[in-house]
């Protein structure tokens, strides 16, 4: 048997799900993309997705919840200028198709009347990054099941202190056909899969929460039983952990933040800001500032789609441009933005595969993929042990930036309070309180520790959530602002 090539593959798949079924051809697709063109505007795509779910969560020793769900539609978008109009169906029919055509073709100001040369079909390049297959159907309901009683005797098991775990599972099953007013077009089969662990500790009548969790794009036979026991001893050692702590001191000191998901606060408090959007509008802190020092030296930040098997890689981004890796920031020096098609074309630079959209509802924007710090030369032992007083988070909760300041509020999960390079006890209650741009000038030590978080990143952007990876080394930075209890 002669395997077929996997961009092709995944353009056949795509096909099958999408159009086949609705007697549609990707001459259909050219023929609605040239009526949308006729009209004047500067760019048309069209956004098939068929999506397939599924989620089970148990709480109190019960599988309390399941959940199965079926979507497809297409997003019918044309471009004139900065003005987006944008029509989106769940009926795939020819009829559908093209009445939304006409629905936003209506965008320019030029009229009818414009002689359209016929592009040529042409398959986009992609990437080869994971499995094209549906991890809902590589274990069986019953396994499924026992997966989240496995985490929770396992969790019980752990300490008598454990009252309570909550476990939730969640497979997804996207494909996605992508036809460009260029004759481009692209297809993507994405796998994606996560296991979430929460537990509650109680000891003399005081409670505490400890969580983790993973996931990313293959099949759920990664839940194995060496990894669920990982998820299970961060969750409750977290927890534990918690029990003892105490309130968290307040004032300005040298932080340190641990490798992996304290990311999170790299990805809002200095990625957001360079996306392309913001910068093109000048409404981000970054706007202007390609070429010029936005950091400390040894700070080199990337986004990178190109990760295998990561929750926010892709083979092709949502316009159908191969996903890429992107350099934002090397050894200090802004070098450049994540962009998607329109404000690539309006800043008179090249699309950098981050051109994303929650679903075939609603439009792309520029959004990041898997973005991290790159690693430095320290050991992060050594770099813990440089405090003299200050604070070393491990994990974070939530946070909010505002991406035109750059100013950015983050609570800490799970944070240590450390005198003369010696940690003294857990603390709880801590927030930071910072500016993006100015924490990345005050970074002092960079750790030889980067590691990408386990694969549980959702971020969020006008109301669309998508997918994504963080990742940094250990980071000592001066003089951040600690809002705490104490």
């Amino acid at each position: 048997m002669i395997a077929r090539e996997p961009t092709l593959a995944r353009l056949a798949s795509a096909q099958s799900l999408l159009l086949d079924p609705y007697g549609l051809t990707t001459a259909h697709l050219q023929r609605a993309l040239g009526d949308i063109m006729s009209h004047g505007v500067d760019d048309a795509d069209l956004y098939f997705q068929y999506t397939r779910s599924e989620g089970w969560s148990l709480e109190e020793g019960i599988v309390k919840t399941g959940s199965f769900s079926i979507d497809q539609g297409v997003g019918v978008r044309a471009v004139s200028g900065e003005k987006t109009a944008f029509a989106y169906s769940d009926d795939l029919s020819w009829d559908s198709l093209i009445d939304a055509a006409h629905t936003v073709r209506s965008i320019s100001a030029q009229g009818q009347g414009r002689r359209v040369r016929k592009p040529t079909t042409k398959v986009a390049k992609s990437r080869s990054l994971y499995p094209g297959l549906d991890p809902i159907s590589t274990l069986d309901s019953t396994a499924k099941v026992a997966l989240l009683e496995q985490v929770e005797r396992m969790a019980k098991a752990k300490d008598p202190r454990v009252v309570q775990v909550m476990a939730g599972l969640a497979s997804e099953y996207d494909v996605v056909l992508v036809a460009r007013a260029d004759g481009t077009l692209a297809a993507d089969v994405r796998p994606l899969i996560r296991l979430s662990v929460t537990v509650i500790a109680e000891q003399k009548g005081r409670r505490e929460v400890g969580s983790s969790g993973g996931g990313g794009r293959f099949g759920l036979a990664y839940f194995d039983e060496a990894m669920v026991q990982t998820y299970v001893d961060e969750a409750v050692s977290s927890a534990l952990t918690n029990l003892d702590a105490r309130p968290a001191p307040a004032g300005e000191m040298v932080v340190v933040l641990g490798a992996g998901w304290p990311g999170i606060l790299l990805h809002e408090a200095v990625g957001h800001g360079l996306e392309g959007d913001f910068n093109r509008k000048g409404s981000s802190a970054f706007a202007g500032r390609i070429g010029q020092r936005v950091a400390a030296k040894g700070v080199t930040v990337l986004d990178d789609g190109t990760i295998a098997d990561r929750r926010g890689s892709l083979n092709v981004d949502d316009e159908g441009h191969p996903s890429q890796k992107n350099v934002l920031i090397e050894d200090g020096i802004l070098r450049g933005y994540i962009q998607d098609s329109m404000n690539a074309r309006l800043m008179g630079v090249k699309p950098t595969g981050n051109g994303r959209r929650e679903s075939y509802a609603h439009v792309p924007m520029p959004r990041m993929t898997n973005t991290y710090m790159l690693g430095g030369d320290k050991n992060p032992e050594e770099i813990v042990a440089s405090i003299k007083k200050g604070l070393y988070a491990v994990n974070f909760g939530g946070g909010q930036v505002d991406i035109t300041s750059g100013k950015f509020v983050f609570s800490a999960s799970q944070a240590y309070w450390v005198e003369n390079g010696q940690i003294q006890y857990p603390v709880k209650g801590a927030t930071l309180v910072g500016n993006g741009p100015d924490s990345l000038t005050r970074v002092s030590m960079i750790g030889n520790d980067m590691k990408l978080d386990s694969g549980v990143g959702t971020c969020g952007k006008e109301g669309q959530s998508v997918p994504v990876g963080v990742g940094q080394p250990t980071l000592r930075i001066e003089g951040l602002t600690v809002g705490g209890t104490a």
